[in-house]
């Protein structure tokens, strides 16, 4: 057994991530605000550890003998102001890094996105030797970027830091998938240029398996980009989660000129633009393979979904 911290415990990879360190046998703290929270990790088998990411001096007393941070936290509103991503996602990872590396934690894995590499342009097959957009004009990909590089920087003798970035993360429970169905049947969602690009996805039980390979194999200093290695049409793919969350309604279609000034980025970019990735680096430095394969993914969501009604 060993001694394991995880940020962002209860979100929609923390649960994942928790669930199958807990099943493996560790002893798993995750840092919540909230008793909410709370709740959610201490179900999953978790110790909740009650703080403010940016706050680290009552929790990092927490982080002796572990044997690595999982840090997943950050801001995930895109319609928060820049302050506010700054704040949780800048300051959070660099306060958890800090605290980390004082308390002679020796391997901190961090929760990337391809996203910290948009800036505009699709990514089209791309690897890990694209440069993070720092300078992008999208808040989101700006600050995630900057959090990536704190951690990576921070590599150093005795403090492994390696950073695991998945794509479109999707499978039971997903927030994401969950909002996209609220404004398809508002009427708020409509198909960019067609929305027939391709696109890679990621299901949660798959992100927990890199990031738990991230831990074990990843080489310092390094980040990964993990898939399904199943790319799918945008369109089709969505088309089917609306059926699996029950949506009735058609989007409607718009062209780019029209949604470009309509939809804020980056949420146009991931409603418009390819977005593949090659994972030849995952595959050959964690020995990583996806462990749930997209039509079991499927099933997994129908019948969760099926489930919820």
């Amino acid at each position: 057994m060993e001694r394991v911290f995880v940020t962002g415990g209860s979100g929609f990879i923390g649960r994942a991530l928790v669930r199958r360190l807990v099943k493996e046998g560790h002893a798993v703290g995750a840092l919540v605000r909230s008793e909410e929270s709370a709740a959610v990790v201490a179900a999953l088998g978790a110790t909740p550890v009650r703080g403010e990411l940016t706050e680290p001096a009552p929790w990092q007393r927490e982080l002796d003998g572990r044997d690595v941070v999982f840090h997943l936290a950050a801001e995930t509103d895109l319609g928060a102001d820049r302050a506010r991503h700054e704040l949780v996602t800048v300051q959070g990872t660099r306060a958890v890094v800090d605290a980390a590396r004082e308390a002679g934690v020796p391997r901190f894995v961090h929760a990337g996105t391809e996203a910290a590499l948009l800036a505009g342009d699709p990514l089209v097959d791309v690897d890990e030797t694209a440069p993070l957009r720092p300078d992008s004009p999208a808040t989101y990909s700006a600050t995630k970027a900057v959090a990536e590089q704190i951690v990576l920087d921070a590599n150093s003798p005795g403090f492994a830091t390696v950073s695991i970035r998945p794509r479109f993360v999707w499978g039971p429970e997903s927030s994401l998938l969950e909002g996209l169905a609220e404004s398809a049947r508002a009427g708020q969602f409509a198909w960019i240029d067609g929305g027939r690009h391709t696109t890679d996805v990621t299901y949660v039980d798959n992100v927990a398996e890199a990031l738990l390979l991230g831990w074990r194999r990843g080489r310092p200093g390094q980040a990964y980009f993990v898939t399904d290695q199943h790319r799918v049409v945008f369109r089709e793919f969505m088309e089917t989660m609306f059926e699996i969350y029950g949506v009735h309604t058609s989007p409607a279609e718009i062209d780019l000129e029209t949604a470009e000034r309509a939809v804020p980025v980056p949420a146009l970019w991931f409603l418009a633009q390819e977005c593949t990735l090659r994972t030849d680096k995952a595959v050959a430095d964690l020995g990583y393979q996806p462990i749930v394969s997209h039509a079991d993914g499927l099933a997994a969501t129908k019948n969760w979904a099926a489930a919820r009604r």
